[in-house]
């Protein structure tokens, strides 16, 4: 039986993932690599949980048992030998994503679920880095974690049917909807987002429309909730850079190739809400505001 969490990554994710767990009723440890991260991750999760207060969906004493479920740590070897499930939240880096499954390895008990939350690296190759690539798994949550219901579960080539059900069953009792995915770059929601949006970069590059011109097409047209370009921003433009050329080295195909445009605001660190600027310009107030109607929909 899953009771102990594990969570490695405090960032957007990472504490989207732990604060999910821990206000489904699960002990979560939040494992990074400084205090300051953590601590930034923590608050993260204080202002999301009050925001849901304020919609009326939760109450002062849930709050206050969710975040008793939390506990932080920078040390991932005291923590993992008494993991059921370590969920992996580390930045879209494939060389660092190995280095970590070889430490969750060997730290965790063997009955211990290995779990990543990439959002195009293949699963398979991840779990080649440990002793038991039947218990490897990719578990793709969206964000904002706490309000988007989609977790892709993927099945790396060795995932047992064990795991595999195991983890599709953890996701429903989060209240998750489990989408079961084969291992290919991108798996099924990136493999058709990131080409739209790299489409519509493609789009504005061209000079064919503005950047709130496409937008509006695509939310008025389409029906889509955000627009492409302000989904880059809020994803981060250099997630959405990682992940094309995922799926470029992947498939060969020019289709994914990342647009010059793209490539260039990342080298200038132009990465969306998280660095203030991206195809927006963020001030901290209209930050705060986008991301406070995420939780008040």
């Amino acid at each position: 039986m899953i009771k102990n969490i594990v969570v490695i990554g405090a960032g957007t994710m990472g504490n989207g993932i732990a604060h999910t767990f821990a206000q489904s009723g699960f002990q979560v440890s939040l494992v990074d690599v400084s205090q300051e991260a953590l601590d930034k991750g923590l608050k993260t999760i204080t202002t999301n949980l009050d925001r849901i207060i304020a919609k009326g969906k939760l109450t002062e004493e849930e709050k206050a048992k969710t975040l008793g479920n939390i506990k932080s740590f920078t040390d991932l070897k005291e923590v993992a030998k008494e993991a059921d499930l370590i969920v992996e939240a580390a930045t879209e880096n494939q060389d660092l994503k190995l280095k970590i499954f070889a430490q969750m390895d060997e730290f965790s008990p063997e009955h211990c679920i290995l779990a990543t939350n990439t959002s195009s690296i293949s699963i398979t190759k991840i779990g080649s880095a440990t002793k038991r690539p039947h218990k490897v798994i990719g578990m793709h949550f969206m964000n904002p974690v706490p309000i988007m219901k989609l977790v892709e579960i993927i099945k790396g080539y060795s995932t047992s049917k064990e795991t595999f059900d195991a983890v599709y069953e953890m996701s429903q009792i989060l209240g998750k909807v489990p989408v079961e995915v084969n291992d290919y770059p991108g798996f099924v929601a990136n493999r058709i987002l990131m080409p739209m949006i790299n489409e519509s970069i493609e789009t504005l590059y061209n000079g064919v429309a503005g950047v709130e011109e496409i937008d509006t097409v695509m939310k008025l047209g389409m029906a889509h909730p955000m627009g492409p370009l302000q989904l880059a921003d809020f994803i981060g433009l250099d997630v959405c850079l990682a992940i094309l050329n995922v799926m470029y080295d992947g498939f060969k195909n020019p289709k994914y190739a990342p647009n010059p445009l793209l490539v260039n605001m990342v080298m200038a660190g132009k990465l969306g809400v998280k660095s203030g600027e991206g195809f927006y310009d963020y001030s901290e107030s209209k930050k705060a505001e986008k991301v406070s109607n995420m939780f008040t929909k």
